[in-house]
């Protein structure tokens, strides 16, 4: 299955409008981790920080609602989040931990709590993992270059970044129309280590969300093992979550096989052509 194992495939979106005026697309990854510290789920959340003006991602031991908040919306360069988890569960003494990551970051942490040698005492306070869908990343100088380079917008004005609709979007303070570039502007740009990823959907997440799928203002969302779909229907059944069949809404799962697909079949073929320059380069599932 190009999308991974997953046991439900929803469109959802957070009925908090304070989620809704700061998060991405339905802000299900906020309303999740919110719902979870709020019913004691979970004890604190590492989250990609606010960058501020450089835009540069920290990782932050979030314990309230307010802090999660501050920290919602996408960032497109790396936020370190798994180092996050052991300076929660070592400096902060936070015993049940949920966070947010991309798919690489996934696999390393259900690697770290497979075989936990190094990690002891942390794998098994990880009680939440929200996974984004995610096609790449970028290094800082590649978002400074498609800001002041492509846009001529110094990256201290950019108040929010997206990718939709086949551009890559940024928002500044005091206009009311985004500036976008083809996404195919930035290809290139990428992390090197994000043309070998054959996951495009975090696949080994608790549950996995993201945009593509959903009508705007929404997100798709795949339930994925027992522990995502019993928090996930809980916050649902709390009001905090309201959710739409995908079968009725547009443009639908195809679109997400579509991408997962392509994602699958690129890394292959870069790996198959560093293999035959003599690259090593990991093994994936």
């Amino acid at each position: 299955m190009v999308l991974g194992t997953y046991k439900e495939a929803v469109a959802a979106r957070s009925t908090d409008k304070r989620i809704q005026e700061v998060a991405q697309d339905g802000g299900i990854a906020s309303a999740l981790l919110i719902y979870a510290l709020e019913n004691n789920i979970i004890e604190g959340a590492v989250v990609a920080g606010d960058p501020g003006d450089d835009w540069v991602p920290i990782p932050e031991i979030a314990t309230t609602a307010d802090e999660i908040l501050s920290a919602a919306g996408t960032k497109y360069s790396m936020s370190p989040n798994v180092w996050g988890i052991k300076e929660a569960a070592r400096q902060h003494g936070i015993e049940s931990i949920g966070t947010v990551v991309t798919p690489c970051q996934m696999q390393g942490i259900r690697k770290m709590q497979a075989y936990p040698f190094s990690t002891r005492f942390i794998a098994d306070k990880i009680k939440l993992l929200v996974g984004i869908f995610c096609m790449e990343n970028f290094p800082m100088a590649s978002l400074d270059t498609f800001t002041k380079g492509l846009m001529d917008v110094d990256l201290d004005k950019v108040t929010k970044m997206d990718i939709g609709k086949g551009k890559f979007w940024i928002y500044t303070e005091g206009s009311d129309e985004p500036q976008g570039i083809p996404i195919k502007a930035t290809h290139g740009y990428e992390q090197a280590g994000c043309n070998i990823c054959n996951d495009y959907v975090c696949e080994f997440a608790d549950i996995s969300t993201g945009s593509v799928g959903a009508p705007d203002g929404w997100s798709t969302v795949l339930t994925r093992t027992d522990a995502g779909a019993d928090i996930f229907s809980a916050a649902v059944d709390a009001g905090l979550i309201e959710t739409k069949p995908m079968d009725d809404v547009k443009p639908g799962l195809g679109l997400l096989e579509k991408l997962a697909k392509g994602k699958k079949d690129k890394g292959k073929k870069e790996i198959e052509r560093r293999a035959k320059m003599g690259v090593m380069t990991p093994t994936y599932y």
